[in-house]
């Protein structure tokens, strides 16, 4: 059976004065909370100039006020988040101008602070931005913007369920079944928060609009695409497709979370045991304990799994809700291939012997 997705409705002047004040509410609470709630202060990787910076880690924190927000202003006030798929369009209008003129305003301070012999020129500023590491109120803004990014996805997520309820009067186990399989992945980014800080992105990479765009807009309006097939669905998934969804799943998180999970840990620890033993390493600095014996960017099958779990919820009938995990297909087998040659040019001879050991790169015996 054909199934079209959930549409938004149309844009208008009430519609995008509510997304602004609410998107403006958001980034703001989410950045008063960055600022004052509990979390660990953690260390992060050594940069370029030698330098380390100190890190608040309190993006549980965070996700839990989420929950608590949504729940109290749906119990309480009768709020429902449906209103984010009505007004898609509007929110999605609102995100680009915020990551535009963001971008702007890093671009000026950035290129204030850097002597002139440092600038690029002014679109390569904009793009990738002037500056590594800017802090607003001591927030540092670009491990900040997962916040938004990834709570502001899960918003999103979760308003196609409030949407399917309100229309059908139940959810089908598929739509469940991708809330929990959404919710797991967001509450084990959190509580693995500390490994974003050897990414990267958030090491090597300035932060313009490139990162920008991509936190605010690429990553909660198109990762949440299966949802709009999923919630105008109401036919349910047998309890066979959901178990092997559920498999497939919790498989793709175990290998992506344990490998990003033993890579980190090593870092800070290389005497930490590996599942129950002492790690093997390949000149004391490349790890060959664990999934890292296994494939040398296996973390990433792990990753692809999760995300085709999302869209297989969606069924067959479209391919857009399969874009995301196809698009990783290409960028993720490409960025392996770009972090080996980085990997190559820094450890020489000691990364040859360790592709001898950790054959694949990341689907064991095909590639």
């Amino acid at each position: 059976m054909h199934v079209a997705p959930v549409t938004p409705g149309p844009v208008t002047l009430a519609s995008l004065a509510h997304a602004a004040w609410t998107t403006g509410a958001f980034l703001f609470a989410l950045f008063l909370g960055a600022k004052v709630l509990p979390g660990p202060m953690v260390q992060g990787a050594r940069l370029a100039d030698g330098s380390r910076r100190t890190y608040r880690m309190n993006g549980m924190s965070l996700w839990v006020a989420t929950h608590m927000a949504v729940i109290a202003s749906t119990l309480v006030f009768g709020a429902s988040l449906s209103v984010l798929v009505r007004e898609l369009w509007s929110y999605l209008i609102v995100a680009n101008v915020v990551s535009f003129a963001w971008s702007i305003r890093l671009l000026r301070e950035g290129r204030r602070k850097i002597p002139p012999a440092q600038r690029r020129g002014l679109l390569q500023d904009f793009w990738y931005g002037a500056e590594l590491n800017p802090t607003w109120a001591g927030v540092d803004l670009k491990t900040w913007a997962y916040h938004p990014s990834l709570i502001g996805l899960s918003l999103l997520n979760g308003s196609l369920a409030y949407h399917q309820f309100e229309t059908l009067g139940t959810l089908t186990p598929q739509m469940v079944a991708y809330q929990a399989f959404w919710w797991l992945y967001m509450t084990t980014h959190y509580y693995f928060e500390r490994g974003v800080l050897s990414m990267w992105d958030v090491i090597a990479e300035h932060f313009g609009f490139m990162l920008v765009w991509g936190d605010l807009v690429l990553v909660p309006f198109f990762y949440c695409l299966p949802g709009f097939w999923i919630a105008a669905d109401p036919t349910p998934f047998p309890v066979g497709a959901i178990v092997a969804l559920s498999g497939l799943h919790l498989l793709g998180l175990w290998i992506f979370r344990g490998a990003n999970a033993q890579k980190d840990r090593f870092k800070r620890d290389p005497s930490a045991k590996i599942w129950g033993r002492p790690p093997e390493t390949i000149g004391g600095r490349l790890l060959v304990s664990g999934f890292w014996g296994i494939g040398r960017k296996i973390n990433y099958t792990g990753e692809i799994l999760v995300y085709f779990s999302f869209s297989l919820c969606a069924g067959f009938t479209s391919i857009v809700p399969y874009l995301v995990p196809l698009w990783l297909c290409v960028l993720l087998p490409h960025r392996a291939f770009r972090d080996e040659k980085r990997c190559r040019e820094k450890y020489g001879e000691l990364w040859d012997a360790y592709t001898r050991r950790a054959r694949f790169r990341m689907i064991p015996f095909l590639y």
